[in-house]
């Protein structure tokens, strides 16, 4: 699937202060604590009988979703992957369709946002 805007492709690590007890000095340390990273959303154009984002975010019951693996390829002028990024274990958190405006002449775009539990990278 194409997309036109990816967003969200970060990761962080916590920063922890913390000072031992026998430091003479009187002040903490910096150590890097639990790892987050933020949601990741998609946005692309609505095509006539296009319900991916719909089909796979209606498969949320209560405490139960389908987690996939989510992967994310920038592709050059020959349409090969340059550089690739995988999202663990990705569930659909929200979806955002388009805007219906009557006098409007944009394109309609819809979104949606992934949650994951990590992302990797891959350069070629």
């Amino acid at each position: 699937m194409s997309f036109q805007e990816v967003s969200g492709l970060d990761i962080e690590a916590q920063v922890i202060e913390y000072r031992h007890g026998d430091n003479k000095a009187f002040s903490t340390i910096k150590m890097p604590g639990i790892k987050k990273s933020g949601n990741v959303t998609m946005k692309k154009g609505v095509f006539k009988s296009d319900n991916k984002f719909w089909d796979w975010f209606n498969q949320i019951k209560m405490n139960t979703i389908k987690r996939i693996p989510v992967t994310i390829s920038l592709l050059d002028e020959a349409g090969a992957p340059t550089m690739v990024w995988t999202l663990a274990n990705a569930w659909p958190t929200k979806i955002t369709g388009t805007d219906l405006k009557s006098d409007g002449n944009e394109t309609a775009i819809e979104s949606i946002e992934l949650a994951h539990e990590g992302v990797t990278i891959a350069n070629s």
